[in-house]
């Protein structure tokens, strides 16, 4: 998340009436009926957004003549493809207008398309709103009905406030996440990209819907935020609680010296890794020495016990290496299957996850509408059993709805 250039307003929708060149879903969502402007660059802000979007709300999405820099991800990652399945995934079932915010009749169409919004979401930095008259006090106090949503890199108050931030910046390094996957001596690890992004947009969008659900009380909207630091942080917590109120570090993982041996990665005949998860030492344990063909190990007195495993680890896990070496991951799979409490999960490779035919079962693949039939993407991490949604079509093309959204203001407003 960065500072973006100024941006212009976009137009609500009515949702009981189809979006031009939009194919219905199969359901409207829980958020049907519900007006979203999204002022957004890069991911954090459109996410949030595109999460809103796929739960049945209809999203303007408001770009700069230029567009949203999200768009050059097709040219960053894919050269000379055709599509760009990042944009897609944080803007698909929007529509886009072009406003050039620094115009003083861009910014009033802006102004007009918030005002018949029921939410506002953003994650343009606090110092660039104000100078548009796009801040939260300024929004609220003409419109005390709105729910604004305001994504920061590090919190709207203290000194780095206005601080530019990408989430490899105030999610994963500063949050102490990259610390926290780091073994000692070892090289920081690479955050994969939006991974704070992705995050901190679903607290934002839960924290929109409660905002929503107060509204229905008391009649009043309210700026709710968060920032991509306090999601790293609160990724973290476990580390950071116990720091709190231990004032003691939990230990980084490594592999050859893990106190609990029932809890690592192996590695099978056919080079495959697992990961075993045997977190309670008496349920996981037994299992798991009669899986690797040594049910003497459960009474052996090296391991018999949680406090001999870690004290023996090194051996343990050297002879669990061996075991683990003498058969190929799918001949583990079939043997594990037989100990109901035997815990675990192949490491799977991005290929791997695609085809893994559980994604499609859990609902992790979505078919988005498109002018050739679908195109499947990956989901949004929630459904709605009884008021069911989904993306209604694919991202607009920049400024696509310009036209009709001004249409729509000049409908509602001849004078305007």
């Amino acid at each position: 998340m960065d500072p973006m250039d100024p941006m212009d307003p976009i137009d609500p929708i009515d949702p009981s009436e189809p979006v031009p060149g939009v194919t219905a879903n199969s359901g409207r969502g829980p958020l049907a009926g519900v007006q979203v402007v999204e002022l957004g660059v890069w991911v954090a802000g459109p996410a949030a957004a595109a999460i809103l979007c796929d739960w049945g709300a209809d999203v303007i999405k408001i770009e700069p003549p230029a567009g949203d820099p999200a768009r050059s991800f097709q040219r960053m990652f894919g050269a000379d493809m055709p599509t760009n399945p990042v944009f897609e995934l944080d803007n698909r079932g929007k529509r886009s207008i072009v406003l050039d915010l620094a115009s003083a009749d861009d910014r009033h169409r802006a102004e007009r398309l918030i005002e018949r919004a029921d939410v506002f979401v953003t994650n343009v930095r606090a110092d660039a709103l104000a100078r548009l008259g796009l801040d939260a006090t300024t929004l609220l106090a003409r419109h005390p009905g709105l729910v604004y949503g305001h994504i920061t890199g590090y919190g709207l108050a203290g000194e780095d406030a206005n601080r530019a931030a990408y989430d490899i910046a105030a999610f994963w390094a500063r949050a102490g996440i990259a610390a926290l996957l780091t073994p000692p001596g070892g090289t920081l690890p690479f955050q994969r990209g939006g991974m704070g992004d992705h995050s901190v947009a679903m607290s934002m969008a839960g924290a929109i819907c409660a905002a929503l659900y107060a509204r229905q009380a008391n009649g009043r909207g309210q700026l709710v935020s968060s920032s991509l630091f306090r999601q790293g942080v609160y990724t973290v917590g476990f580390d950071l609680n116990m720091l709190l109120g231990w004032g003691q570090h939990a230990a980084i993982g490594d592999r050859r010296v893990m106190g609990n041996p029932a809890v690592n990665n192996y590695t099978a005949g056919d080079g495959r890794r697992l990961w075993i998860v045997g977190l309670e030492g008496p349920r996981h344990w037994p299992p798991l020495a009669r899986c690797v063909g040594h049910p003497e190990w459960i009474d052996d007195e090296r391991f018999a016990t949680p406090l001999a495993r870690a004290t023996n680890a090194a051996e343990l896990i050297g002879l669990l290496d061996e075991a683990f070496a003498r058969k190929t991951l799918d001949e583990w799979a079939a043997i594990f299957a037989t100990e109901p409490d035997m815990f675990w999960a192949p490491v799977q490779e991005p290929d791997e996850v695609i085809a893994d035919p559980q994604l499609r079962a859990a609902g992790g693949l979505v078919e988005v509408p498109d002018e050739w039939g679908t195109t499947t993407m990956i989901a949004t991490p929630a459904d709605f059993h009884g008021t069911p949604g989904g993306p209604r079509w694919v991202a607009p093309r920049l400024g696509e709805h310009t036209t009709a959204i001004l249409a729509e203001l000049a409908d509602a407003d001849p004078s305007g």
